[in-house]
């Protein structure tokens, strides 16, 4: 491992600058809104205030499977939420989600309207008001829920960890890079070996769990996010890409993931979605011809 010039911590840290590199001013040290800003509120009885990241993704791919269900009541507003603008520092976002974090969801079907946040919370929140993709035996709930929650526990890692200093940090830490890219594998890996033995992530059953891990490790594998896949071996995870394939192919995945979506290309991006078929006539392609 190459040394670089040691950094001693001081007594007390001190916000002084931003940390740099592409997400820096998504960061600081405090918690609140920054501007008074309501949020808009739609027709539907979810109103999902979001952006197309994994964490985003996860929600609109529920939402998209529940109306593909024909669960009506699963009707949503789906609001782009520019964080490079710091529209998740808005008061009124903030009043959804203390955490200043996409996504932020607000069900409009309770009196008052009930406020949900963390993407893991909306999945079980959704499955348990709908009762769908979420096993009804004890074992298969457990099994769920316990990917579920590996993938809050474990994306961190992938994300904030990996993903940071990969590809977004200012200057690239041999030992940073080591260190998460071994976790990140590991990972990978611990999902192979489930995977070889189970079409699903909780069994021969579709759900939250997979819809959770998907947008996150799907995206990893197809080298949709930080363009690692090599540098990982992505490839050499046939369990997972087996896996990764069978979810791509829903059509309610492909609706879901182009969902308040800046990535890609412009005729896979739906920057709000207020109605079916906005997937058909307000793609960004089509607004962009429209002038």
């Amino acid at each position: 491992m190459s040394e670089s010039s040691e950094y001693t911590p001081p007594k007390i840290w001190k916000w002084d600058t931003e940390s740099g590199g592409r997400f820096a001013s998504i960061n600081r040290p405090i918690a609140g809104p920054t501007h008074e800003k309501d949020l808009p509120v739609g027709k539907h009885p979810f109103q999902l205030y979001s952006l197309g990241t994994p964490n985003g993704i996860k929600v609109t791919i529920m939402f998209e499977e529940l109306l593909a269900l024909g669960h009506s009541g699963a009707e949503y507003d789906a609001w782009f939420i520019n964080i490079m603008d710091g529209g998740q520092f808005g008061s009124g976002f903030v009043a959804a989600n203390p955490n200043s974090k996409i996504p932020a969801l607000m069900d409009h079907s309770t009196d008052p309207p009930t406020r949900i946040f963390e993407s893991g919370a909306m999945l079980l929140y959704l499955a348990e008001k709908f009762d769908a993709f979420i096993p009804k035996d004890p074992r298969g709930r457990a099994e769920c829920l316990s990917w579920l929650f590996w993938q809050m526990g474990a994306t961190p890692f992938l994300g904030g960890g990996f993903g940071h200093f990969y590809a977004y940090a200012p200057i690239k830490i041999e030992y940073a890079i080591d260190r998460f890219a071994m976790e990140v594998k590991r990972q990978l890996d611990v999902l192979d070996r489930h995977l070889a033995d189970n079409e699903y992530m909780a069994g021969a059953e579709y759900t939250i769990a997979d819809m959770a891990i998907w947008p996150w490790y799907g995206g990893v594998v197809s080298n949709a996010v930080y363009n690692a896949a090599e540098f990982l071996e992505t490839h050499t995870y046939t369990n997972v890409k087996r896996w990764m394939d069978v979810v791509e192919a829903r059509k309610a995945v492909s609706r879901g993931r182009m969902v308040n979506g800046v990535f890609g290309k412009p005729e896979h991006q739906l920057r709000e979605r207020h109605d079916a078929d906005d997937f058909d006539t307000k793609t960004q392609d089509k607004i962009e011809a429209a002038g």
